[in-house]
């Protein structure tokens, strides 16, 4: 089984050896690899890159699997470090070693050891400095912590005690010259100039290229100036290459080596390829490394190494972790604090530095240095490995110069770290053993007590040391015990281990005759040679001038040193430096945010400007359609500013006298803002301003308030005084102008608001006077100033005030005779008194009383009669004031009804007594009857209403059942006492026998409940009425939780050792929850507006589950939240932004690997990077930008005034989502994951966009189109085939005639079982308003035909679902009543077939301004109840346009209304048999009444269309009666 491992590795060595081509004709051995694969044919990985360490001993972890020993089970790194290896530097090495030995050995470390790459993710074990250090915390804070990074370790092991944590070499283990040539193929070849087998060179050819970015060179800051870049820094085989200047030195040397061989075969074999020549010549260079073994080391250690027996398979060469510390730290105390630079001819160089020439060029101002005395000269190499060759190396004791110890290059952000602190640390962080496992490993004697240590120390340290230690020698680490023996024999030894099993263990060292690569001839010659022999070959100096055995200098060698270095000699090291990352981006990081949080403000106001853009066009639209507007400005008015107040800006109006004594004032559309009667006082008052440009005037109002007028100069001002005076002496009237200064004169100015505060104290004094309101209520009057009350209390109102406070326009025929009769004195004005005189007979009068009232207004001509003519001119003034809802003729057909009903009809005029009689039947209502004024306040109101009730709480006896005189009225009239019947019968009494009562209060049990059980019941409704959106919700939220509660416990417990959790652990958590929130909820926001997939599924047993009616606000409600979520995605990115900006790049490498490649140099990228130079970012930011815009412009608002605007950035959904595919695609944090949220999703709704778009596509022929009033446009049109629909379903239609592709909603007006579709849509903006114009006959006079249409439907709502309760009540209000026309036709035609339904009564509700509105809709309700044989369907109208019943203005209409239903069984105002009422619809007592009518039902359905607070009214009455025990009320709405 052996032998057919090692057949199979001989099969790839000879492939992989195949594949190096032609080339290599002269190659006739194996080519060693590059990367250390396959040396061992058994275990092919040893020593290969990637390679574990091996462990000599047991892991040293503190829970025996992969945490570090720390405080306090260990001493603190730094105080260990100034106790052991604090010392005084200048003692010379005791084998008079020089420092060429000392930094080849630190070459040669690099050869065999890439440890130095920080692990993933990173962990730290950071050095906590001591209070008070010199070095790092001169202040004393104690706060100071350096960083420390535990280096790369196999992700495979550290997860139990049995597989310890081991780490990683990232290079070769191998004496394979990977230092020189690097460790792949790659890299090699990036090195290589390939020609003449050589490695590149810069333009002297004597050095090396600098680096381009190819290779992975470190390129870590210059810890003295801070300097970073490529500049300096050398294409090496190690990436470490460049440390310093002296290893940099010995790295050249070798660079040179190669070239000066590759040209010596070159012209010893000149048909050589280059690749032979390169091959051959690396085959020499590594096989001249072994002078490691054979000059460097027995100098190192002071002993010979054991002599080669031949190649060992059997034996592990791998590098262990005791080697990686015990190597470094033994030649750190060798390192002296400077370094000679000398000529050939021993001439030691001065270097030049801040306070003058040094003899010697400072080592801690040496690290990564890009300044001159970087080695740009091929002299500068050759001076400093000379004077290393000639210098002596510090004393192989347990000191450390300072320069390593205090002046070390550092991690992170901070330029300094203590060399031998982090040492320690490193030991911790590999697991080393104890010292004395240490010993007993190598066969030494372990440490008895601490005298045994180290006898040639001084006991202090001792002391020092065992205290730290806790007197447990036991405890004391490998490296601290190792540098203060006497004799470093734990070192030596771990160090001679560690080099022989490299030889014995390596089947290409030049000694292994088996592996062809020399002769015996060729293998004797290299063991002669010594690196002496190679510095003459690649210097400028003579042999002469160089030591026979550089790495030792003796008395009598050429060129001793001058002096034995010490600090105090060199030039002063470079303090410490933090660096900060984010300094200078404060600033434009918070703009970033500030600017991302303006993006909706932006949108906003982009949006208003599209609106106000769109809102003048409309505006100009309806101003081409409507009559143009009458401008009464003349060429005589004067231009002025009228003040309105201190804070309130001045308007520009136009005065214009008129020959009547009148004064208007017009505003710049040359609409009258205010007429001033000029000859109510014989004086008029002017007061001038006499200062400030004389610009001001005031003319003064004794009762209104006053105009305050500002000219652009006094030239003008004085025209106008001029043209007032000659205009007041023609009609005999005197001017008073006085002069004032400005300020003075617009304080003594009654504004309006002034005036408007003065009638606020006027009607609340006069109705707390006639109801009897407290003073409390009302106002004391001691609280205000008693000027103001005064002023208010003898204030007088005019005919305009008097208008305003009724509601009315003023010059209407009821203000006109209302204001006759209460101006008593006939002053053109109404007191206090006289107003109070005229409230108190309406609010607390009798029925005589106020048709007594009623009758003098309308008696012009005073003489105690009401002819026809003053009667019909009541009843228009009546009419005027509903908009004229009725004309002349059904005015005069009222009037002679209303006189021959009471018998009048041979008389032309009335007394008051007839006058009264004719009203003998609305007794209650006259009682009833109240003026409504504005600004009464709402205490003032509600003591009013409490007196003067519409809604009768109980029936009262003495009534006589409606539905017995008439069939046709409302069967909720039926629960009359029958004992009022005998009333009729008694002489002399007139009883109301035509009264209505539409509200009968419910006879049922009644539960008295206190308000908690109220708010359950209630609860107990809302959740019976929206158990499925309560299940759906929950449901969705409960997903939506999952998600992210996945995610925030997969980067909490469970994600990829990229450590990025414990870099940015709120960030992370909140930004990949959200985003998987996101994901979900942008992908299945899509099934909402699957709107045929809706409509079909809606017709099945899902819809007993699913709330499918609610799907556009689940929309808006899945919009809200994805909104909120993105809010919090980005938030966390904001944080994510910065702590990763400030983070170093040994971390973000670790957390962005395909991204970020460390390299030393630490510096993150700025934020500005992540948001614009990434695709995640700059397709972020998009996406705000995109959802911003979306958002904003399908808020109901900019929806209403754009709908344009809405439906083209609604379609940006399709870059919306192209944008999130490719955000997440770019796998910045994980992989993408939005396609395991969006494929179905997408599948369906693409699926049912098709089948809308091949809908479209077909015209459908317009039959017939009608323009209705109230901009209502009736449209019939062909029924497409197949075309099945249900009543109250909707459309979406397009107009291509409009130029535009936009599709718009509207419910169908037909019936199912018609033959054509209809909509009536009314023109509220500008494509219906357009679509309006298109459909005008003039229009269609230059088409010559329709337009035609394009339709897209039909589509369910909830709407459709009345005819699943057995009592359903339908409200309409405005336009909102298109579905219930459908409905309504849908159920008469059922009713009329017998077809079977579920529904056995509807209630219609339609609530309308006027009459007028809708007529077409009039019609459809005449042909119901036409065609309603079964008295299924109960309508009822509600004209707003009118006050409420029982106000003054109304009464008599209401009188008039009943009295024409009574005669002729029809509306006055409809023309209906349905019932009409005036005012807002009280839907509470309606909803009550019906609980007593229908006792049986359990459920009545609500459906509601119209403007939300019609639709919020119906929702809060609902709400009312379903706290109840009682029918329960179902509410289904659509605003529009």
């Amino acid at each position: 089984m052996q032998s057919a491992e090692i057949m199979l590795s001989l099969t790839v060595v000879l492939l992989v050896t195949w594949n190096l081509g032609r080339a290599q004709e002269s190659i006739s051995w194996e080519v060693q690899r590059y990367d250390g694969w396959y040396n061992n044919l058994l275990h092919h990985s040893r020593g290969s890159v990637g390679a574990r360490l091996l462990r000599l001993l047991p892991a040293n972890y503190a829970d025996g699997v992969y945490q570090a020993l720390q405080e306090p089970h260990v001493p603190n790194a730094r105080q260990l470090s100034n106790t052991v290896a604090r010392g005084p530097s200048g003692l010379p090495s005791r084998r008079n070693v020089t420092v060429l030995a000392v930094f080849f050995g630190f070459h040669v470390l690099l050869d065999i050891l890439g440890t130095e790459k920080p692990g993933c993710p990173a962990e730290f074990l950071n050095i906590h400095i001591p209070s008070g250090d010199l070095i790092f915390d001169p202040a004393g804070t104690g706060d100071v912590v350096l960083p420390f990074q535990r280096i790369h370790w196999a992700t495979e092991t550290g997860q139990s005690p049995n597989s310890p944590r081991e780490q990683i070499n990232e290079v070769t283990g191998w004496l394979d010259g990977s230092s020189i040539y690097g460790p792949s193929q790659s890299w090699s070849d990036v090195l290589r100039n390939f020609s003449g087998g050589k490695l590149a060179s810069g333009p002297s050819g004597r050095l090396p290229r600098e680096t381009d970015g190819r290779v992975p060179m470190w390129k870590a800051l210059d810890p003295s100036t801070g300097q970073g870049g490529s500049q300096g820094i050398y294409d090496l085989g190690s990436a470490w290459g460049n440390e310093n200047l002296f290893l940099q030195a010995e790295s050249i040397t070798w660079f040179r080596y190669h070239n000066h061989l590759a040209t010596v075969l070159a012209q010893t074999h000149p048909t050589w390829s280059d690749e032979d020549l390169f091959q051959h010549t690396r085959k020499w260079v590594i096989a001249n490394f072994s002078i490691v073994l054979y000059e460097w080391l027995p100098t190192l250690l002071g002993r010979d190494v054991p002599e080669y027996k031949g190649y060992q398979q059997h034996l592990d060469p791998s590098l262990s972790p005791e080697f990686l510390a015990a190597s470094g730290q033994f030649l750190a105390t060798m390192v002296p604090p400077g370094i000679y630079k000398r000529h050939p001819r021993c001439q030691f160089q001065e270097v030049p530095g801040p306070g003058g020439p040094f003899p010697a060029v400072r080592l801690c101002n040496s690290y990564w240095s890009r300044e001159s005395t970087r080695l740009q000269q091929a002299d500068d190499v050759d001076n400093l490995l000379l004077g290393m060759s000639s210098q002596i190396a510090e004393q192989e004791d347990n000191v450390v110069v300072e320069d390593l110890q205090d002046y070390w290059y550092g991690p992170l952000k901070y330029s300094r770290t203590d060399y031998v602190a982090s040492w320690f640390q490193r030991g911790r962080d590999l697991g080393l053993p104890t010292y004395n496992q240490a010993r007993e490993r190598f066969g030494l004697e372990p440490l008895q007590s601490w005298s045994d240590l180290a006898p040639h120390l001084e006991q202090q340290v001792l002391e020092k040391v065992a205290v730290l230690y806790a007197n447990n020698t036991a405890g004391l680490e490998l490296l601290p015990g190792g540098m203060l023996e006497a004799d470093s024999s734990l070192f030596s030894a771990i160090i001679l281990d560690q080099f022989v099993r490299l030889r014995d263990g390596d089947r290409f060292w030049f000694e292994n005759t088996k592996n062809g690569l020399f002769t015996a001839e060729e293998i004797g010659k290299i063991r002669n040679t010594t690196f002496h022999d190679i510095l003459a070959a690649v210097t400028h100096a003579d042999p002469t001038d160089l030591q026979p055995h550089v790495f030792v200098w003796r008395e009598g060698d050429p060129c001793p040193q001058p002096q034995q270095l010490t600090a105090q000699h060199l030039a002063n090291c470079t303090p410490l430096m933090v660096l900060d990352y984010f300094e200078g981006s404060g600033t434009g990081f918070g703009i970033i945010i500030v600017v991302l949080c303006c993006l909706p403000l932006v949108t906003l106001f982009v949006a208003w400007i599209v609106a106000v853009f769109r809102k003048r066009d409309f505006k100009k639209l309806q101003k081409e359609q409507g009559p143009s507007v009458r401008r009464e400005v003349t060429s005589e008015a004067i231009c002025a500013m009228e003040w309105h107040g201190p804070r309130t800006d001045s308007s520009p109006v136009y005065v214009q006298l008129q020959t009547d004594e009148v004064l208007k004032v017009l505003d710049g559309r040359g609409s009258v803002l205010r007429s001033i009667s000029l000859k109510a006082h014989q004086r008029v008052e002017v007061i001038l301003s006499s200062n400030k440009a004389n610009r001001a005037l005031l003319l003064k109002r004794p009762k209104e308030y006053d105009l305050v007028l500002l000219f652009s100069e006094e030239a003008e001002r004085r025209n106008f005084i001029g043209k007032l005076r000659g205009h007041l002496e023609e009609s005999s009237l005197r001017l008073h102008v006085s002069e004032m200064k400005e300020q003075n004169l617009m304080k003594r100015a009654v504004t309006q608001e002034q005036r408007k505060q003065m009638l606020e104290t006027f009607f609340r004094h006069l109705f707390a006077q006639v109801l009897e309101i407290d003073r409390s209520d009302a106002g004391e009057l001691n609280f205000e100033s008693s000027q103001k009350a005064k002023e208010s209390l003898v204030c007088e109102l005019s005919r305009a005030e008097f208008a305003e406070a009724l509601g009315l326009k003023a010059h209407s025929m009821f203000v006109d005779s209302m204001f006759s009769l209460a101006d008593k004195d006939g002053n053109g004005y109404i007191s206090f008194r006289e107003f109070l005189d005229i409230l108190v007979v309406f609010m607390k009068g009798s029925p005589e009383e106020k048709s007594k009232v009623m009758f003098r207004m309308y008696d012009i001509d005073e003489n105690g009669f009401l002819s026809k003519e003053e009667f019909l001119r009541m009843l228009r003034s009546f009419i005027e004031i509903s908009n004229n809802c009725l004309s002349r003729d059904q005015a005069e057909q009222v009037t002679e009804s209303m006189f021959r009903a009471s018998g009048f009809q041979d008389r032309d005029e009335l007394t008051w007594e007839d006058f009264h009689y004719m009203l003998r039947d609305h007794d209650s209502e006259l009682r009833l009857t109240h003026l409504c004024v504005k600004g009464v306040p709402e205490v003032l109101k509600q003591n009013l209403y409490s007196r003067v009730s519409f809604i009768k709480k109980k029936e009262p006896k003495g009534t006589i059942s409606e539905e017995e005189k008439d069939p046709n009225l409302d069967t909720m009239s039926h629960f009359i006492e029958q004992e009022g019947r005998e009333l009729r019968k008694r002489p002399g009494r007139k009883v109301n026998q035509y009264r209505l009562h539409l509200y009968t209060e419910a006879q049922r049990k009644k539960y008295k409940r206190n308000k908690v059980q109220q708010k359950i019941q209630e609860f107990k409704r809302f959740v019976e009425n929206y158990r499925r959106h309560i299940v759906c919700v929950v449901l969705f939220s409960a997903i939506t939780a999952g998600v992210f509660v996945e995610r925030a416990y997969y980067y909490t417990f469970a994600s990829p050792s990229t450590g990025i959790t414990q870099t940015t652990f709120v960030g992370i958590i909140i930004s990949r929850g959200s985003a998987a929130c996101i994901s979900f909820m942008y992908s299945y926001i899509l099934l909402t507006m699957c709107r045929n997939l809706i409509t079909v599924l809606r017709e099945t047993f899902l819809n007993h589950y699913i709330p499918f009616d609610a799907a556009v606000d689940f929309h808006r409600w899945i919009a809200m939240a994805a909104l909120i979520f993105s809010v919090l995605h980005t938030a966390g990115h904001i944080v994510n932004v910065y702590i990763f900006s400030v983070m170093p790049l040994s971390v973000l490498s670790c957390l962005f690997s395909s991204v970020f490649t460390d390299d030393g140099s630490q510096l993150p990228q700025k934020y500005y990077w992540w948001f614009f130079q990434t695709i995640p970012g700059m397709t972020g930011v998009l996406l705000l930008v995109i959802l911003a815009v979306m958002y904003v412009f399908a808020t109901r608002h900019f929806r209403r005034v754009s709908f344009q605007g809405f439906w083209i950035t609604h379609h940006l959904y399709v870059l919306l989502y192209i944008l999130v595919i490719i955000h997440g695609s770019y796998a910045l944090i994980q992989q993408p994951r939005f396609h395991i949220y969006f494929i179905i999703p997408a599948l369906i709704y693409s699926a049912d966009k098709l089948l809308s778009l091949s809908r479209k596509k077909v015209e459908i022929s317009v039959v017939k189109a009608e323009l209705l009033p109230s901009g209502v446009t009736h449209l019939q049109f062909q029924r497409p085939q197949d075309f099945d629909y249900k009543s109250g379903q909707w459309v979406r239609i397009a107009c291509m005639a409009l130029g535009t592709t936009e599709y718009h909603p509207f419910t169908l007006t037909s019936a199912p079982h018609e033959d054509t579709l209809s909509l009536h849509i009314r023109a509220v903006g500008p494509w219906t308003t357009r679509l309006r114009e298109i459909y005008s006959p003039e229009s269609l006079a230059l088409i010559g035909k329709l337009p035609k249409l394009y339709l897209d439907g039909p589509f369910g709502e909830g709407h459709q679902e009345w005819n699943k309760f057995k009592v359903s009540v339908l409200v309409g209000g405005g336009i909102g009543v298109t579905p219930f026309a459908s409905i309504l036709k849908d159920l008469v035609f059922k009713s009329s077939i017998n077809s079977k339904l579920l529904c056995k009564k509807i209630y219609f509700i339609w609530v309308t301004r006027t009459q007028r509105q809708f007529e077409w809709l009039a019609d459809i309700i005449h042909e119901v109840e036409e065609t309603d044989r079964n008295n299924l369907v109960s309508v009822h109208i509600y004209i707003t346009q009118l006050a409420e019943k029982f106000d003054l203005r109304t009464t008599m209409l209401y009188i008039c209304e009943r009295h024409f239903q009574k005669v002729l069984n029809k509306s006055l105002f409809t023309g209906l048999r349905s019932i009409t009422h005036f005012g807002r619809p009280p839907f509470a007592p309606f909803f009550s009444s019906l609980q007593e009518v229908h006792p049986e039902v359990q459920k009545i359905g609500v459906f509601s269309c119209g403007p939300p607070g019609m639709t919020k009214s119906v929702e809060k009455a609902c709400q009312q009666l379903n706290k109840k025990d009682q029918t329960y009320f179902a509410h289904h709405y659509e605003n529009f």
